[in-house]
């Protein structure tokens, strides 16, 4: 990677480390340790993602329009007064608050971090680019909770101020360091200043227009409502109740789930770097199946208590695998699919997407999984395979060098000039050539 690269992805490693130290406690940080109950710290954590989808469908055009870095500076310091007010709230107001400004925060930084890696890559380097990135966040998530954990006490609420107060200064970190990276002047940061990018005035109306990024988006919400939004949700509630593993167990689950991530991220990359996206993105779907397959034993299986924890703690290390395969394909997949003018507000949907996803998973896998624990796994199950017949069908969509990007002979920016099916009239016969 380039000087560039290296520093932004030390940023975003750094503020995935700060998260790390506030996001596994944060229900125990409102309802107990300030003693503010169940329903406000549910009320906290819902916040803290609809923010998110109150800000993600603006934050694109901003990006394009501003360019990434500028929006990636505010989003930090937003960031980093909601972290460390968090840490401070003592009252239902103040805490409903300062979530909402820490959540707006850190959805924004997701698209403009992603915008400002695909300005410093190409289609050769974007790939690995974007598994670097994930394989960093995931161990500074990881090594944030450890250490965040060393550092709390539910018997002193300052324990907890102080992790918020750890958070915010992780963020303006962040800040800090992406400042100093000088971005390329491309043609999207140009057109979007100028206001003379077609494509980016075209807005919402052309990203919609365009099948295969609809078609992506569609896959992402399944990906994500299928695994994300039931790590901590549905599955923990299915553990605990209808596979009986102690609360406990489960920070192992997610240890091991981390742990694969980091163990197998560079080996996957490898094998998956030269097969077709879609392809790689189908096999996941079946991975995940036979996950949750793992998982009906542990709770359905009438096993021994041993069998049924083994069986838990192999699903979430399953699901890793499949995280580490699609770490270095669909990111850079929406990438690779948005023109020139429009990457913000293709990474900006995207991030929407997963954000949905995340916010209807637990309000519909967490019920099933307490109490309707037969119909939760087979519901699921056809949910992952879901994901094959979709990334199937969405290959159908992609020229050759998207969905296997290898096949390009040289490192070149014209898969990321794709355009929408309204606008495929206007590109000139030379680059309609190449694909």
């Amino acid at each position: 990677m380039g000087a560039a690269l290296r520093r932004i992805q030390l940023g975003s490693a750094l503020s995935a480390f700060g998260l790390g130290f506030t996001v596994p406690y944060l229900y125990v940080y409102v309802a107990q340790v300030r003693d503010l109950g169940a329903g406000t710290a549910g009320v906290v954590l819902a916040v803290f993602a609809m923010a998110a989808l109150a800000v993600l469908p603006f934050t694109g055009r901003v990006i394009d329009r501003r360019g990434p870095l500028p929006v990636l500076l505010v989003a930090s310091v937003v960031a980093s007064l909601g972290a460390a007010a968090l840490g401070f709230s003592s009252q239902v107001t103040a805490s409903v608050l300062s979530a909402a400004v820490l959540g707006a925060g850190t959805a924004v930084m997701q698209p403009a971090l992603a915008t400002m890696l695909v300005r410093c890559s190409d289609t050769g380097t974007r790939t690995r680019a974007f598994a670097m990135q994930f394989f960093l966040q995931n161990l500074g998530l990881g090594i944030g909770g450890l250490v965040g954990g060393q550092i709390v006490d539910t018997e002193r609420p300052s324990s907890f101020t102080l992790l918020f107060l750890i958070e915010a200064v992780m963020f303006l970190v962040l800040g800090a360091i992406t400042a100093t990276v000088r971005m390329p002047r491309t043609p999207a940061v140009t057109a979007g200043v100028s206001g003379a990018g077609d494509a980016a005035r075209g807005g919402m109306r052309a990203l919609l227009s365009h099948r295969a990024m609809v078609q992506l988006c569609v896959l992402g919400f399944v990906v994500f409502f299928a695994c994300y939004g039931q790590f901590e949700s549905g599955l923990a509630a299915y553990g605990t109740e209808a596979a009986g593993i102690k609360p406990s167990t489960l920070g192992i689950a997610l240890a091991a789930n981390t742990a694969v991530i980091v163990v197998a991220q560079f080996v996957v990359l490898r094998l998956v770097e030269r097969r077709r996206r879609s392809r790689v993105i189908a096999s996941v779907g079946l991975i995940w199946a036979f996950a949750w397959i793992v998982a009906g034993y542990a709770g359905l299986g009438h096993g021994s208590q041993t069998m049924a924890t083994a069986a838990m703690i192999s699903t979430y290390a399953l699901f890793g695998l499949g995280e580490s395969m699609l770490s270095p394909t669909v990111a850079p997949l929406v990438a690779d699919l948005a023109p020139e003018s429009m990457v913000g507000q293709y990474n900006s949907a995207f991030a929407l997407c997963k954000q949905l996803a995340l916010a209807v998973g637990p309000a519909v896998g967490g019920p099933m999984g307490a109490s309707l624990h037969g119909p939760y796994i087979v519901t699921f199950v056809l949910f992952s395979l879901g994901i094959t017949v979709l990334a199937l069908r969405l290959g159908r969509r992609l020229t050759p060098v998207q969905d296997q990007p290898s096949l390009a002979a040289a490192p070149s920016r014209v898969v990321a000039v794709s355009l929408p099916e309204s606008a495929s009239a206007e590109v000139p016969a030379r680059v309609a050539a190449v694909h």
